[in-house]
């Protein structure tokens, strides 16, 4: 993976390289020390939400620890007034005597307790002495059998607290004790858990969740007010006790009621966040303002570093495609880079210069080798000769002698093209014509020629003397040594391929190897042989012009010549290139 990576960052260009590395630099730290302080902020946060909540919840808990208190004591102002006590197990003559009881004692003493404790609704008082009810402050014991402290409060002397079915009234019951027999009398306050929760119904504001458990792990009182959301579901006493509360709540708790209860507030974390929601969408912004103004920081300093060295890298190219007239003009940077460009600028001119002097070179040593070739014949004395030859052969009445001296004439002719360097496809063509019937004489015709030639082709410029020796180093090479069976054959063909004209010799003689046809156009000959054809080609045209064998061994040769079609206006320039 990491070979791959460097692979492809190694294969990027110059300007991305650097604008990744710049933004790469720019990013990290930013992202790094944004993230942190994030972190570091949140949970600071958090811890400060946490610590909100113990102080809170303790100053609630506080409170309601005072109410019970006070409710516990109003209850032992009833269970230990010795007055009430012995009234309870008394034994009365007359019914007035035990109203004046429940007037003086017990109404006396039931006003007083809910003067000093105004959240206790009912004081009543449950027995099963042989006493006549008294509204709801004294009543038979039996009437109790559905409140939900009865069985309790039956077997214990110790006060407990009780919550109703469902969770409106608190229930504090106190079974009175005596020293001796006597009958069962119950003490039971009603309160109303609103009036005792009122601290923290103010407290549980803004998605907060408050819970009041006994010892049993049974909830006592629950308040909320959370959204009907799925995204907050309700926790269970099981999850607040065994710690097993989601990431997404603070949640906080403290004992109270000498431990026999537990209070809990929790909340979504993401409340607490949303006080850091300012500071985000600032942070945001700055963040999103930062990379951009990273991204072109480095995009401009991208383009600035790897400017100069596109434009080298482009003039390189140019230079491997052989062009080397670029424009390389001096730059005034003394840097690295600038110094790199003045240096490759002159390198090429100097190329461009040696180049040119070398192909002069070339062009004028071919067309000297081609002219002492030429001159080596006498044109007039030849003529003359062959003139001469034809007549006499005429009056003998030797027609082939006369044929063979017709076609020498009109070879020589059109090969020595008056000196000139460039000629026409016709007179080129007919320059080959008369050289494969004179070849054709001396083979007793032992083989025959086809020529296809497209006459648009005919008035186009090509350099002189190019298809003539493709044709002799097929026949001498190619037919003169064919083995198989019937007539040998050779044809020619010319045909338009765009701005190019090709030629094709074709012989289905002797064939050769792949190594010979790579050859044929490197190894030197003893005459005017293809290697010079190829080269001069070249030369005039270009490297993308020239020759191109291909032979199977047994079954034939041919060759490709590819020519630029050249106008007069080209056929002068080309002619003064070779000057």
């Amino acid at each position: 993976m990491k070979k791959k990576f460097l692979l492809f960052f190694n294969n990027l260009s110059f300007r991305k390289k650097i604008g990744t590395i710049c933004t790469l630099i720019s990013l990290v730290p930013m992202l790094l020390f944004g993230t942190v302080s994030y972190g570091q902020i949140s949970s600071q946060m958090v811890r400060r939400e946490e610590n909100n909540l113990n102080e809170t919840l303790q100053q609630t808990a506080a409170s309601i620890d005072y109410r019970l208190n006070a409710y516990m004591d109003a209850l032992n102002m009833v269970l230990w007034n010795e007055t009430v006590k012995t009234a309870l197990v008394k034994t009365y003559e007359t019914n007035y005597d035990l109203y004046m009881f429940y007037k003086y004692n017990i109404d006396s003493l039931f006003l007083a307790v809910r003067s000093l404790n105004t959240d206790i609704d009912t004081v009543t008082i449950y027995t099963d002495a042989k006493l006549n009810p008294h509204g709801n402050s004294v009543m038979p014991l039996d009437s109790a059998r559905d409140m939900p402290w009865y069985d309790r409060a039956l077997q214990t002397t110790l006060p407990f607290y009780q919550v109703s079915d469902d969770g409106s009234t608190l229930y504090l019951t106190g079974q009175m004790y005596y020293r001796y027999d006597a009958p069962v009398s119950v003490v039971c306050l009603s309160i109303d858990m609103d009036s005792l929760s009122a601290s923290s119904q103010k407290l549980v504001q803004g998605n907060y969740r408050f819970l009041l458990t006994d010892e049993n792990g049974e909830t006592v009182y629950e308040t909320s007010s959370f959204p009907e959301d799925p995204f907050y579901p309700a926790l269970t006493v099981q999850e607040l006790e065994n710690g097993g509360i989601p990431s997404l709540y603070i949640d906080a708790h403290c004992p109270l009621n000498e431990g026999t209860w537990t209070a809990w507030l929790y909340r979504p974390s993401d409340e607490v966040l949303k006080t850091f929601r300012h500071f985000q969408i600032t942070a945001l912004f700055l963040a999103v303002m930062c990379i951009s103004a990273s991204f072109l920081a480095a995009g401009f300093l991208s383009r600035i570093v790897s400017q100069p060295l596109e434009r080298l890298s482009e003039n390189i190219q140019l230079v491997e495609q052989g062009r080397y007239e670029i424009i390389s003009e001096s730059t005034p940077r003394k840097d690295e880079v600038g110094r790199l460009q003045n240096a490759f600028g002159d390198m090429v001119k100097q190329l461009d210069h040696m180049i040119n002097e070398v192909l002069l070179a070339q062009i004028r040593q071919q067309k000297y080798e081609l002219r002492i070739l030429q001159a080596q014949i006498n044109p007039h004395f030849l003529y003359n000769s062959l003139s001469l030859i034809n007549v006499q052969a005429i009056m003998a009445g030797q027609s082939g002698i006369s044929q063979l001296s017709q076609l020498l004439s009109t070879f020589y002719r059109t090969m020595l093209n008056k000196g000139k360097n460039m000629t026409t496809i016709r007179d080129e063509l007919e320059n080959t014509r008369a050289y494969v019937s004179i070849q054709q004489i001396m083979h007793s015709y032992s083989f025959d020629v086809t020529y296809d030639i497209d006459e648009r082709a005919l008035p186009f410029s090509v350099l002189n003397l190019i298809i003539q020796p493709l044709a002799e180093n097929a026949i001498l090479h190619g037919l003169d040594h064919r083995r198989a069976p019937g007539k040998g054959m050779l044809t020619v063909t010319c045909r338009l391929d765009g701005d190019d004209i090709l030629f094709q010799v074709i012989d289905n003689g002797c064939g050769m190897s792949e190594e010979d046809c790579r050859q044929i156009l490197t190894t030197d000959s003893r005459g005017y042989g293809v290697k010079n054809v190829h080269k001069r080609i070249q030369l005039y045209y270009g490297e993308a012009y020239g020759l191109r064998y291909r032979s199977t061994p047994g079954s034939g040769t041919c060759a490709l010549l590819r020519l630029k079609k050249c106008s007069e206006e080209q056929e002068n320039m080309l002619s003064g290139r070779s000057v």
